[in-house]
């Protein structure tokens, strides 16, 4: 039987790592995590993955298909932490060796329904300035965009609103997700 005053929430996402643009690389991966605050504790799924390699299709979007899906449920007493994905997408340097081409990191919708993020991704990043030992100094590292990663999810929340957490529309029925930005290779 269900309680009546809901200590905790959860939040399930479930999606899919789609795809990818990398222009100059060929033969990639990915890997996911999440980052998500003390509170917080997943209770199904898989919190990181790991994906196949792809290369390059050979239409003219010359995309890099993964659809990697993804799947977990976390449960929390507040939204303070709430969770982040982390993406790093890795490939052959001239050697053969695994290196990071990309990466990037974007907090878990906090409105149910299904959405689209797009995450751009740079390279390793470089020091551009030197580095000053002071919370007021900026840009001390660089990167430049390389790509980006099509990330598709859909969240659904349960019990936050009984615990007076406002999250959007109360009726998410039929209301469509964001499609992709303009620009942006379908």
């Amino acid at each position: 039987m269900a309680a009546a005053n809901p200590s905790i929430f959860l939040l399930m996402v479930n999606g899919q790592v789609e795809s990818a643009q990398f222009p100059e690389y060929d033969d990639l991966y990915c890997k996911y995590c999440f980052v998500y605050g003390q509170d917080w504790a997943p209770t199904a799924g898989l919190e990181e993955g790991i994906s196949q390699i792809t290369s390059k299709s050979q239409d003219v979007r010359r995309a890099l298909v993964w659809n990697f899906p993804i799947d977990v449920t976390f449960k929390s007493t507040n939204p303070y932490g709430w969770p982040q994905i982390v993406l790093s997408v890795y490939g052959p340097d001239v050697f053969g060796n695994d290196v990071v081409r990309g990466y990037g990191a974007v907090h878990v919708p906090f409105s149910p329904g299904r959405m689209f993020v797009l995450g751009t991704k740079g390279p390793s990043p470089c020091l551009c300035q030197s580095l000053h030992l002071n919370c007021r100094s900026s840009q001390v590292t660089r990167v430049c965009s390389q790509g980006f990663v099509t990330l598709l999810l859909s969240v659904v929340t349960k019990d936050m609103r009984k615990l007076g957490y406002d999250t959007g529309p109360a009726d998410t029925r039929g209301v469509p997700g964001p499609g992709l930005p303009q620009g942006v290779p379908r």
